[in-house]
């Protein structure tokens, strides 16, 4: 039995959360990876895996299991890494994850002067709305915009970003300019919808609380309009006048810019979230990872500040 292979397929079922997902993106039979892993337990003479019709999970010996196999397998890599020169030599392929709208508007040009500076390295852009798990999906490094939950990684902070509420200036005259927020339950609204955004829009008080004040923000909870799932279209649903829309700075910046959008309930946002490049923290970093942090850090910094888009308290 192979057992680095066992290890790395039960990994993936644990990542995956389930054996038929982990099949599909290891793209070996389904059959052939449950036996591999009953063939690991056998070999154990321990049950790893609980498995019901929906759902798998790990017994208290799985998840031991589990965290050392990983263990092994992140030394393992390292080790061919490092016999392939990428702790020597600026090579391989880096995998970089960012949100959509931002990847493509910021990172992108960034990456593109990347590559043409260091002809040995290919990236893999992966532009996506939700976070990836950089372990699990095997992603080298991402850009986050907000919070970090997970203490564990490392962050090189690059700038921060406003969340700003915005109208159509034809969207204004039609229901007129909100004063405060809960001047917005009576008004049209146009939502982001995906998993990890709030149902509500949250809203820092104009004064500071009264002693009976339990928080200093508020929650409005807005009947949407419309709900759209990428905030491009947000953007143009509240272009067209179809209603108030709330998004990060960058993503109204040109329409604001050119007269489209108008800013509006400044005096209420939130403190701008961070804006972070992450990885997972480990011994040794590859140079392709070392270069690109020193090549795209001060870049994305510049960026961010030159187009006023993080960090401002006004538009």
């Amino acid at each position: 039995m192979d057992r680095l292979e066992a290890m790395s397929m039960l990994v993936a079922v644990v990542g995956k959360g389930s054996f038929s997902a982990a099949s599909r993106d290891l793209r070996v039979p389904l059959a052939t990876l449950s036996r591999k892993i009953s063939d690991l337990e056998a070999h154990l003479g321990a049950r790893l895996l609980t498995r019901t019709t929906r759902r798998i999970a790990l017994t208290d010996a799985g998840a031991t299991y589990v965290a050392a196999a990983r263990r092994i397998l992140d030394q393992v890599e390292e080790a061919e890494q490092e016999a392939a020169n990428e702790f020597t030599m600026p090579r391989g392929e880096l995998i970089l994850t960012t949100p959509i709208m931002f990847g493509r508007l910021h990172v992108l040009p960034v990456v593109s002067a990347f590559l043409a500076a260091l002809p040995e390295i290919n990236v893999r852009l992966i532009l996506a709305d939700r976070n990836l798990h950089l372990v699990e999906d095997h992603v080298d490094m991402a850009v986050r915009i907000g919070e970090l939950p997970d203490g564990a990684m490392v962050a090189t902070r690059i700038g921060v970003m406003r969340t700003v509420t915005c109208a159509s200036p034809a969207c204004i005259a039609r229901h007129g300019r909100p004063a405060t927020p809960d001047d917005l339950l009576g008004m049209p609204c146009v939502s982001f919808d995906f998993p990890g955004l709030s149902p509500v829009w949250r809203y820092r008080l104009s004064q500071p609380p009264r002693a009976s004040r339990a928080s200093e923000a508020a929650n409005i909870a807005i009947r949407p309009r419309l709900s759209v799932t990428t905030a491009e279209a947000a953007v143009e649903a509240a272009i067209l006048g179809t209603g108030v829309t709330r998004l990060l700075h960058y993503q109204v910046a040109t329409a604001v810019e050119s007269g489209l959008l108008e800013i509006v309930l400044q005096d209420f946002e939130l403190p701008p979230s961070p804006v972070h490049v992450v990885h997972v923290a480990r011994g040794q970093m590859p140079l392709k990872m070392r270069r690109f942090l020193d090549f795209a850090v001060p870049r994305l910094r510049q960026t961010l500040a030159a187009q006023g888009i993080g960090g401002q308290a006004r538009a």
